[in-house]
């Protein structure tokens, strides 16, 4: 059995809410840049470039690639051969992200109370999904949501006779209904199957994976392919000044689910889609 003091995950997500913060993702810079070779809109064209620019400029200066530094929802797959020690696990996730936002000067957007609306002051709490896993080790992504994209995402009960059209037209659907409100071009995240949180929380990990990465199921791969190409048709474009650039990938997560439903969850994420993973 390992032993982990606690400590140890606070100074790790501490860390990870800036960098986070700070840099997206090298799939999405990528993304961006293939889709600035093939985008035939002058205008399309030249926000990318500036996205491209801002990223740049964020990570020179050490300054934040969005104003909105997001809500911390975190992620911890943590093997069943540790030992956590020191103190409460949740503790020491939201005294990290207290931590990472405070060193970091980072927008603290949380209200203690969803009609009261009085600010907490330091982005706490966070919002936590834990999973047990084998092994001994614990793998923590942390994952800030703005909520110009979050506002736009959608939980459709779909029913178990829906075809395979029918799911890929709900998911573009949800796309076109948030145009250039979720700041594209977006990630769309799409969690198919369980129950109805279920679906919810697959669609935000789905956030997180590589968008050059295509689904192992080439069944769900050609999915994603088909909504891709549908989203991009919409028109909407690099912050919604038209042009085939709405979306930069799409990935697909999915889980059993009972014979009566098909629930089916779209989470969609800004261009700065951000989220970093470390193992400890």
């Amino acid at each position: 059995m390992r032993e982990v003091n606690v400590s140890v995950i606070k100074d790790t997500v501490s860390r990870l809410c800036i960098e986070a913060n700070m840099e997206i993702t090298g799939d999405i810079k990528k993304k961006i840049y293939e889709f600035m070779k093939t985008e035939e809109n002058a205008t399309a064209k030249e926000v990318l470039l500036d996205i491209i620019e801002n990223t740049d400029c964020a990570k020179r200066l050490n300054l934040p690639v969005c104003q909105d530094t997001g809500l911390a929802v975190v992620f911890l797959e943590i093997g069943q051969e540790c030992h956590l020690s020191g103190g409460s696990l949740v503790d020491a996730v939201n005294e990290g992200v207290k931590e990472g936002y405070t060193k970091g000067f980072l927008r603290k957007s949380v209200v203690k109370d969803p009609f009261k609306r009085v600010n907490t002051e330091d982005n706490t709490p966070a919002v936590i999904h834990t999973e047990i896993v084998p092994g001994s080790k614990i793998r923590i992504t942390v994952a800030p949501k703005g909520f110009g994209s979050e506002n736009m995402s959608k939980i459709i009960m779909m029913l178990p006779s829906s075809s395979r059209e029918e799911v890929i037209n709900a998911v573009v659907g949800v796309v076109k209904e948030a145009a250039s409100n979720a700041c594209p071009p977006m990630i769309v995240g799409v969690g198919i199957g369980g129950d109805f949180e279920k679906c919810a929380i697959l669609s935000k990990k789905a956030l997180t994976l590589d968008i050059c990465q295509k689904n192992s199921d080439p069944f769900y791969a050609e999915m994603e392919e088909e909504m891709l190409s549908k989203i991009n048709a919409l028109n909407i474009g690099p912050q919604g000044f038209g042009g085939k650039t709405t979306a930069l990938g799409v990935n697909i997560l999915t889980y059993p689910t009972h014979i009566a439903g098909l629930p089916v969850a779209v989470n969609i994420g800004c261009h700065v889609t951000r989220h970093k993973t470390a193992e400890v």
